[in-house]
């Protein structure tokens, strides 16, 4: 299953994310924001990630206007590894290095055909197993474990 977030101006996007991921027969558990109206991404952003790092869903995406305050919220929950992404190849590196399990999205900088084959690339790419990137995780791990 794959966590949504977005706040108001990733919600159109996320529309279109969700569409998409249903003609994919992929299932989504939405944590808002659920229209247009101004709100704080930070709320939403946490709650996708919490999802994730809990195991509820296996990953994420969350949406803002720029994607960065979203990206940085949900980052900050531990075990919590996400990729601001505005191409492809970044969203397939990123999978494959970073074992990424969230993705990032601004909704006013990509457009919705860009922003599908971000998601397609992100979800489905694997991790590479690499020993180097795995070592490099676990370094990242560590860090969470002594804050």
């Amino acid at each position: 299953m794959i966590a949504l977030g977005s706040d108001h101006g990733g919600f159109e996007l996320k529309q279109v994310i969700m569409k998409h991921l249903e003609e994919r027969g992929l299932e989504y558990k939405d944590f808002g924001t659920y229209s247009k109206d101004s709100c704080d991404y930070p709320i939403f952003g946490e709650a996708a990630a919490k999802a994730v790092s809990e195991g509820e869903c296996d990953r994420g995406i969350v949406i803002c206007t720029t994607g960065i305050g979203i990206s940085i919220t949900a980052n900050k929950v531990k075990g919590i590894r996400c990729a601001l992404c505005s191409d492809t190849l970044s969203a397939r590196m990123t999978r494959e290095h970073n074992d990424a399990n969230m993705l990032a999205l601004g909704g006013g900088m990509v457009g919705d055909n860009l922003a599908i084959d971000i998601v397609d690339t992100f979800l489905d790419t694997e991790f590479s197993g690499l020993e180097k990137h795995s070592r490099r995780i676990a370094l990242i791990s560590k860090m969470e474990e002594t804050k």
